[in-house]
């Protein structure tokens, strides 16, 4: 397996870091901190980082400033959202439940949501997604 990496860029200048190889640790903590101290979070209400990615499978972390929403999302896969710190509201057609910290909320695919942080929000995120057999022959 070829190790894969993130290159560092003008806003994440911290962005050299393997994204997928045999193993990966990731320190959430460490991740967290970066994408408050960076230029995006103190200009948007929202600021995320990529820290795995395979074939199949996408781990990102967010953090929402209060009031921050992901409006009508769509994924091709099953995703979880996983909230570490603060409360977000979770609204899907047939209702809306509130998450907090240490809580996981399951989506599967074609299933449109919106996400509004109800305070300050570190949010994991997961996505996989199935590959049919023609997209994987093509």
């Amino acid at each position: 397996m070829e190790t894969k990496y993130n290159e560092a860029t003008l806003n994440r200048p911290l962005g050299d870091r393997i994204i997928d190889a045999p193993f990966v640790f990731i320190d959430i903590k460490k991740f967290g901190y970066q994408l408050i101290e960076e230029e995006a979070w103190r200009k948007n209400d929202r600021n995320s980082i990529t820290v795995y990615k395979t074939d199949g499978l996408t781990m990102v972390l967010s953090c929402l400033r209060n009031g921050a929403t992901l409006v009508d999302n769509l994924v091709d896969g099953i995703i979880t959202i996983q909230v570490l710190e603060g409360t977000i509201e979770f609204t899907v057609e047939t209702g809306t439940v509130t998450l907090q910290k240490q809580q996981i909320i399951t989506v599967h695919a074609g299933i449109k949501y919106t996400v509004k942080a109800v305070e300050n929000t570190l949010l994991l995120m997961t996505t996989k997604v199935e590959h049919k057999a023609h997209d994987i022959a093509a």
